[in-house]
């Protein structure tokens, strides 16, 4: 993909009015909403607020630039687990890389008072220097931004002054939006991603991204938990144990079958216990951590032109019971 099309969709004003309505319907969403010094707009998800299923369901349609519709639904897949979270994109590969991929590294400070965290959303299309963005010959531009932060605490206003600048707006015309790992709406936000973490793994393995044409996903919903840790490897178990994917590529048969054996998460040498066990043995840092591990557990690839699809992986059920308790 190089250049950018005049026809392509801008995600921010396509969020725009869904995050309006997200503040609208705060108090029945059980969100928090407050203005830094700033001007930055602050939609707490989780932290001091309580959040829930359906922020978390809007936040992750936002997260996907308003291309994207996610969805819960009751499943008879698993013994324990009934619900899912059910994910389709009208362009998925904008919507999930060029939106909802968490790519934009933030930080500030040094030391313990240090604050790190990874902006998803379509933000990213404005500010982000990420190099993905001229893979996907997309940038976006406008009056207002809004940011994703999966973080348990309020960014430092020197930070966000640095996002708005760099998103080429008013510090009063950013919308952050935090959900905490542990709360509900991080739940839903996180597995929400399971289809970005198919076309992800596709970007890293190198298949062309322009031949994906569609493509829908589906894990189901964790159970929260109020340590980090702990809810963080079941918002990953969920999708590397039970995320179901399935793409329809513009591509030839050797190629959609070779994409299909190397997309699930068991295709890595990590593969095999739950990510919080990962994690810890190799002493906290993720990039020791196969990439190759972050896909979904069962995929299948259609082919448009041959009508022919390609299995590739499994459920994972007694994965899941390990990881969710």
């Amino acid at each position: 993909m190089t250049d950018k099309p005049e026809n392509r969709p801008s995600v921010n004003q396509l969020t725009a009015p869904l995050v309006d309505a997200l503040v609208d319907d705060a108090d029945l969403l059980r969100l928090g909403v407050s203005t830094m010094d700033n001007g930055t707009r602050v939609i707490d998800a989780g932290i001091e607020a309580r959040g829930g299923l359906e922020a978390g369901r809007l936040i992750a349609e936002i997260c996907m630039g308003g291309l994207g519709s996610v969805s819960l639904r009751a499943s008879s897949s698993f013994k324990r687990w009934a619900w899912n979270l059910d994910v389709y994109s009208t362009e998925p590969v904008l919507a999930c890389l060029g939106s909802q991929y968490a790519g934009w590294a933030l930080s500030h400070g040094e030391g313990k008072s240090a604050f790190f965290g990874l902006g998803s959303g379509p933000g990213r299309a404005m500010g982000s220097k990420e190099d993905l963005f001229k893979e996907l010959g997309y940038r976006d531009s406008g009056d207002s931004a809004c940011l994703v932060m999966e973080v348990d605490q309020l960014p430092p206003v020197e930070l966000v002054d640095k996002i708005a600048e760099m998103c080429g707006i008013k510090a009063d015309k950013l919308t952050l939006i935090l959900t905490p790992t542990s709360s509900l709406a991080g739940c839903v936000q996180v597995v929400g991603r399971v289809l970005e973490t198919a076309l992800h793994k596709a970007h890293a393995l190198e298949f062309p991204l322009e031949k994906i044409v569609d493509g829908a996903g589906s894990a189901p919903l964790c159970p929260p938990s109020g340590d980090f840790l702990t809810a963080m490897s079941r918002t990953n178990d969920a999708i590397l144990f039970a995320g179901q994917v399935q793409l329809f590529v513009d591509a030839d048969d050797d190629d959609a079958k070779q994409l299909a054996e190397q997309l699930p998460s068991s295709a890595s040498k990590d593969y095999g216990k739950p990510f919080g066990e990962i994690f810890k043995a190799v002493n906290y840092d993720f990039y020791q951590i196969d990439p190759m591990l972050f896909s979904p557990a069962r995929v299948t690839v259609s082919v448009m032109k041959s009508g022919k699809s390609y299995h590739a992986g499994s459920l994972d059920e007694p994965l899941l019971d390990r990881s969710f308790g």
